[in-house]
């Protein structure tokens, strides 16, 4: 086949020829060829009959290996695409049903692993999607292939792809989380286990017995125990997941005693090990490790099965025994037969990655004896209903592990042996604790997260799990262990048996705590051990630091900690000798949870700190990996925030290093955002003493969110956290350089939610920071188009931020030039199309809420939504009323309706909405301006009394709280002759921000209470504003009866009446 494919894509037609040609091009070495290839598969993608003839050409096996698994390739990524039905383009019926007929027994007659593998994987992807609707027969197919393949006629590799094919399948089904996926899989489970099962008994026991008694076929028994492989996997999963009550079935019960035989012949074979080869005995380990991972599934997925299932409880003691044989080989020279090869506990040099078997049959027992324990004591609730018999099987299992299984003599002997063997340090240990610091304290921090991955790491959980449960009789043992330790001198002891014992110790500080005086233990025995220079005093001392973290939120009283302190601090000191890498490392992290403490006092800590900051600073310098380097900055961030202003003097330890730091970090960018952490807690802790930090801060900021900078995407929420910090800690005026900032705001408003609402915040702060610079003419009409973007596009949340930010610009400009500043505002909102989206949103929802039944519809904008835009209005009524008017007739189109059939319906929906409106002050800001309307004296609100007196009765009872104080208003704070000037930063008596001997508050609280100090709603009381307005509209009607006959008589006497009892008039 000799096909040119030079012409463009769209002019070669879809043949076997052209695509056998084109695939043989994409798979060249010419770069050349392989483009063009690429783009002419690409346009085929869209044509029928074009995943059939992939399908055409990986089944020919006359063609290139290579070819054909292109072909494959391309056909998996075509159902990845195309074959649900949601997407794009879908795959015809026809043409799946070509493809599905042809990919079971395909499949079976491949003899490339590679080519098969992805044959199964294509399989197990439709099977998912289209069983057992539009596929039923797939299964009875692989069921009756399984049959066959297991007889003694059939092809040699026919049972192999089978049981690849049908273990993708089951995979897939398994990780389908969606419901009628588990139903699909349980209806298929029994019919193919049963068949499974068989297949799999005869193959071991034909590779089993070649092992014990030895014969002919090799090569047939190592290719049966690769099978049986695969076939316990399969297994595996179909009992776990395929089964609600697995141990109601036969099927399961019998290959539950089967299995548990193999198992213990198994472990019996490999401890043998000399006569088994490599290869061999790895198999048999998987196999092991397989049925290994059957018992911890059952008992974590279905544990009131597993203790039902024939003799579990054996199984699970199968494992403590494992456990104890591992930790015989913790000794002084430990080691372990495993794989034919001599290796010492812990190691894993002569076996690659992989750990020892019997290392890993110990740490498989742990978390089987972790999932016993919490079975008893922590049992997984569930909402299913469960029937009586139910309740019973799990009644009955959990009776059975508590008293058959975990027993008095069982327990104290498990807390033994972890304590006395397997939280000792290896050999391994100290030599990889000497060659690799840094890497082996990572990995075994007690703050890691892979504990289920280490003996050790699980044996601590272990511990204090059985600590907790069985507090009553474990504590006294602890603590007598504990007291001979602490008894012998310190040349007497076993180092590495006393670092167990603290460790243990230190696991059990919460029970422990109302029955252990560790404040004498700290006095008298680990202030002396962390001075000993003697073999193993590197070990104790990281012990301790990690110990006393682990107390100091539980048990220490505070005169104590001034000596935690001091022990921290000497631990610290990179002078000392034996403080080597790994102390200093450990001393630095475990700090934090010193510091974090409730009962921390930055007092006592303040006499350290210049020390304990200069030591772990330098500790950053000199560690290599980025983890570590953030764990200690971690516990400097916290020491910043606990000693917040007392930092003052000390703040130059923490500031100076960082740009350093910053520089070398590269594309650590985890570690940045360490950095910019804490110089956001630094800027937050110093105040207005902050500025002299600025620079610094704006140039991480600058960097953090510039949109042009690759580093954008991972440190801009913690920029912006650090640009919210600074602008609120800078006092008036505002430099140039923090000012320059400011147009970098508006790519936030472009970003996800949570950062356009810290951007929003930010430009709340720049208008309260440098309101001329703000509400200038160049800024300000760029902030007032992004804000008209985003206005009636946000969630509530956001969007009630955006409204604040109209608001304080109006109120800035009321309080900078007054109505002429104002109506400068005005027409901007006009301008940017503000005003006009607020009346558009406003009308929409009127003329919705005058429909009804069938036929109503929904406005065009949330509930809460609208009450911001009636808010803005109402801010811009309440700064001017000539302004509002004359914005509202500015944005109306010629010929269309004019201002006062304008507020005709806009003071009804006005009236309607304002009954839900949240928040007394929103709802106090409303009444005010439409009251204030009564000014115009126009018909449009003298019509609507009867509106004004239910929101006047609603909102002055509300603010009178509950008092029978005539005319009380709680929210007016600021009687008009405590007004503030608009520059001043002080704080008016009374301010929430600031009282009498608290400490001074940031720079921006204060502007706060500034603007607060002006704003109407806290200055005005509404009753008295009510009254006022009245009276003046009651004189321009021409008096109190002409008033009484032209409007007040159309009100209800109800609502007059509950008017009239509170006294306004």
């Amino acid at each position: 086949m000799d096909v040119a494919i030079e012409l463009p894509a769209a002019a070669n037609p879809l043949t076997l020829p052209t695509l056998f040609a084109t695939l043989q091009a994409a798979a060249s070495s010419d770069q050349q060829q392989v483009q063009n290839a690429t783009l002419q598969l690409q346009s085929w993608e869209t044509e029928n009959g074009y995943y059939s003839s992939l399908q055409d050409v990986y089944i020919d096996h006359s063609l290139p290996v290579e070819v054909r698994y292109l072909a494959i390739i391309q056909l998996k990524n075509g159902i990845d695409r195309y074959w649900r039905k949601t997407a794009i383009r879908v795959i015809s019926k026809d043409e799946k049903s070509l493809i599905r007929t042809r990919l079971i027994q395909s499949g079976i007659d491949e003899a490339d692993r590679r080519l098969a593998l992805q044959n199964a994987v294509i399989t197990a992807k439709i099977v998912r999607l289209e069983y057992p609707q539009e596929w039923p027969e797939v299964i009875p197919q692989l069921v009756n292939h399984l049959r066959s393949a297991g007889g003694p006629d059939a092809n040699s590799t026919s049972l192999p792809r089978t049981l690849l094919m049908l273990h993708h399948v089951v995979k897939e089904l398994v990780f389908a989380r969606m419901a009628r996926y588990r139903w699909n899989l349980q209806s298929i489970t029994p019919e193919i286990v049963q068949t499974l099962c068989g297949i799999y008994v005869n193959k071991y026991a034909q590779w089993f017995g070649f092992l014990e008694n030895g014969g002919e076929d090799e090569g047939g028994a190592f290719d049966a125990i690769e099978q049986t492989l695969v076939m316990l996997k399969v297994l595996r999963r179909l009992m776990i997941h395929g089964y609600e009550f697995p141990h109601r079935c036969p099927e399961v019960r019998e290959f539950w005693v089967i299995a548990k035989r193999q198992f213990d012949d198994l472990l019996v074979s490999l401890m043998r090990g000399p006569s088994l080869s490599r290869d061999v005995q790895q198999l048999l380990e998987k196999h092991v490790m397989q049925l290994s991972k059957l018992h911890l599934n059952m008992l974590t997925d279905h544990p009131a099965a597993f203790v039902l299932l024939p003799d579990s409880l054996a199984i699970v003691m199968t494992y403590w025994m494992a456990v104890l044989r591992y930790s015989e080989t913790l000794g002084p020279t430990p080691a372990i037969y495993t794989t034919g090869t001599m290796v010492h506990a812990g190691h894993a040099d002569d076996v690659g990655d992989e750990k020892p078997l019997l290392e890993r049959m110990a740490l498989q027992g742990l978390l089987v004896f972790r999932a016993c324990i919490r079975m008893v004591f922590n049992p997984t609730q569930s909402f299913k209903f469960r029937n009586k018999e139910t309740k019973q099987e799990q009644k009955r299992a959990t009776e059975s592990l508590r008293k058959e299984l975990l027993t008095d003599h069982l327990i104290q002997q498990m807390m033994e042996i972890i304590i006395s063997r397997l939280l000792l340090l290896s050999e391994n240990d100290l030599r990889e604790w000497r060659e690799e610091p840094e890497e082996w304290e990572r990995r075994n921090d007690s703050q890691n997260t892979g504990w289920e991955f280490s003996v050790r790491g699980c044996a601590e959980r272990l511990l204090l799990d059985i600590l907790l449960q069985y507090k009553d009789l474990l504590i006294g043992p602890l603590l007598a262990v504990l007291d001979t330790v602490s008894n012998l001198p310190p040349e007497d002891q076993q180092f590495l048996f006393v670092d167990a014992v603290y460790t243990a110790v230190g696991l059990a500080a919460p029970i422990l705590c109302l029955h252990l005086d560790f404040d004498r233990l700290l006095q008298t025995r680990l202030v002396a051990e962390v001075q000993t220079a003697r073999e193993g005093s590197n070990v104790i001392r990281r012990r301790v630091a990690i110990l006393l973290g682990q107390w100091a939120s539980v048990g220490v009283s505070s005169q104590n900690f001034g000596l935690i302190h001091q022990i921290f601090q000497h631990l610290l000191d990179r002078n000392e000798s034996l403080n080597d890498h790994v102390v200093l490392i450990t001393a630095g992290k475990h700090l934090h949870e010193v510091v974090n403490g409730m009962d921390f006092e930055p007092h006592a800590f303040g006499s350290y700190a210049l020390t304990i900051l200069n030591s772990i600073m330098g500790l950053i310098e000199s560690v290599e990996l980025a983890e570590t380097k953030m764990a200690l900055l971690n516990t400097v961030s916290i020491i910043v925030e606990r000693m917040a202003y007392m930092l003052d003097n000390i703040a130059d330890i923490v500031a100076t290093p960082l740009p350093q730091l910053w520089e070398r970090s590269g594309q650590e960018y985890m570690l940045k955002q360490s950095i910019l952490t804490i110089m956001t807690r630094l800027i937050t802790s110093l105040k207005e003493k902050s500025p002299r930090y600025h620079g610094l801060a704006l140039s991480f900021i600058k960097h953090s969110v510039d949109s042009e900078s690759a580093a954008q995407v991972y440190l801009v929420e913690d920029g912006l956290e650090l640009w919210g910090a600074v602008i609120a800690h800078t006092p008036e005026p505002a430099s140039p350089e923090i000012l320059s900032l400011a147009p970098y705001l508006f790519p936030t408003f472009e970003l996800g939610t949570e950062q356009l609402r810290k951007g929003l915040e930010i430009t709340e702060s720049y208008v309260l920071l440098a309101p001329r610079e703000m509400l200038a003419t160049e800024f300000r009409t760029r902030l007032l188009t992004a804000l008209a973007s985003l206005l009636g596009t946000l969630r509530p949340l956001p969007h009630a931020l955006l409204t604040r930010v109209i608001d304080d610009m109006l109120r800035e400009a009321d309080l900078l030039g007054g109505e002429e500043a104002v109506s400068v505002i005005a027409t901007g909102l006009v301008e940017c199309g503000i005003m006009f989206k607020l009346m558009d949103g406003l009308r929409g929802c009127w003329r919705a809420n005058r429909t009804s039944g069938p036929n109503r519809v929904s406005g065009p904008v949330e509930t809460e939504v609208e009450t911001d835009y009636f808010c803005i209005l109402a801010r811009l009524l309440l700064c001017s009323r000539r302004v509002f008017l004359r914005a509202l007739e500015s944005i109306r189109p010629p010929g269309s309706e004019d201002v006062d059939q304008a507020m005709n319906w806009l003071l009804t929906e006005w009236f309607n909405h304002f009954g839900v409106m949240p928040h007394e002050t929103r709802r106090k800001l409303n009444c005010l301006a439409l009251t204030s309307l009564l000014e115009t004296g126009a018909p449009w609100i003298l019509n609507r009394l009867q509106d004004l007196m239910t929101v006047w009765t609603d909102v002055i009872i509300e603010l009178q709280d509950g008092s029978e104080e005539p005319g009380k208003d709680r929210m007016a704070l600021y009687p008009s002759g405590q007004d503030v000037g608009p520059h001043e930063t002080g704080s008016m008596e009374g301010s929430q921000s600031w009282q009498s001997g608290m400490e001074p508050p940031p720079p921006e609280e204060k502007r706060r209470d500034r603007l607060r100090n002006a704003d109407p709603i806290w200055k005005l009381n509404t009753s008295a504003f009510v009254r006022e307005h009245l009276q003046q509209v009651i004189v321009q009607c021409g008096g109190q009866e002409r008033f009484q006959q032209e409007w007040l008589i159309n009100i209800d006497p109800e609502v007059m009446s509950d008017f009239a009892k509170l006294g306004v008039l």
